[in-house]
């Protein structure tokens, strides 16, 4: 075999392999999805679908009248997911600027390893550190008798989602032409209004990028916001109060439920209307940043 034949065959295996992985990778989807579709099925044979989805309560050992509504759970995964990303998205894109326009090189060699040993952290530490530090905090400032309640939840979230949305800006904002700034140094802006009115703008669709996968963090946490956010299944009357997020609710109760009976199929449909939930984000997210890719060229 001559080098000429050996090179195309190494590129046809490389192909072969990418390609493999590509179409493995929309096979668990899909298969994902179809599991949690047909084991949802039989929930909705006892519950009314639209009873399901604007119920507020859950409470399905009822002895007087089983009820699965998932409302209340609903409008709490997005209250902390929401929560989060007000104090994540904000930080983590001035942590990012700081670290690509403002740090000293050596600040930025020891910061980046922090960064990225805060992606490490096992949920579980994080969330005991909700109880032990956080809880105390937020219930000595805002006059509640305890911290367990959404506002811990999105703090915690907020800190899982940084290291995403940081490690992703900055890629975005060393990814922007230099032209760019030196031009915008040469007609006499400031390193301030050069970050701002041209690298970070320049950037966005990282930045965007950042964020939606910051929001898909938060949507999918589980562990953190069962130890932390009070596991309360009432609707949410604000951030000070006790909520139950979608995720903590089949942790909680899956593995205690029996098998299936229409509470167990109806965590299945729970898990479904997440997977649902956290493509309609990742869509919107495709569509947004393929509309500003098509608008900057």
């Amino acid at each position: 075999m001559n080098r000429m034949s050996f090179a195309r065959l190494k590129e046809s295996a490389i192909k072969a392999f990418f390609f493999t992985n590509g179409i493995l990778a929309v096979l668990v989807l899909i298969g994902i999805f179809c599991l949690l579709l047909f084991t949802s099925v039989p929930a909705f044979r006892e519950i009314n679908i639209k009873e399901f989805l604007i119920d507020k309560n859950w409470n399905p050992t009822s002895p007087v009248k089983e009820e699965y509504g998932i409302l209340s759970m609903i409008v709490s995964t997005f209250m902390v997911t929401l929560g989060a990303l007000i104090i994540a998205v904000p930080l983590g894109i001035g942590v990012a600027a700081y670290l690509s326009d403002v740090a000293h090189w050596k600040v930025r060699e020891i910061a980046k390893p922090i960064v990225e040993v805060l992606a490490g952290i096992p949920s579980v530490v994080i969330g005991f550190l909700g109880i032990v530090l956080f809880g105390p905090i937020i219930a000595g400032i805002f006059g509640v008798s305890h911290g367990l309640n959404a506002v811990n939840g999105s703090i915690l979230l907020a800190i899982m989602a940084l290291p995403t949305i940081i490690s992703i800006s900055e890629d975005s904002l060393n990814a922007v032409p230099r032209a760019y700034a030196e031009a915008s140094l040469a007609l006499g802006a400031s390193r301030w209004q050069t970050l701002i009115r041209v690298r970070i703008p320049a950037a966005l669709s990282g930045i965007l990028a950042s964020m939606m996968l910051g929001m898909g963090r938060a949507i999918g946490e589980t562990m953190t916001v069962l130890m932390v956010t009070g596991n309360a299944p009432a609707f949410p009357k604000g951030f000070l109060s006790s909520i139950r997020t979608m995720t903590a609710n089949i942790a909680i109760e899956l593995g205690e439920v029996p098998y299936y009976t229409t509470h167990y199929y109806a965590l299945f449909a729970i898990g479904l209307v997440l997977f649902i939930i956290t493509f309609l984000v990742n869509l919107a997210s495709d569509i947004i940043l393929h509309k500003y890719q098509e608008r900057e060229q």
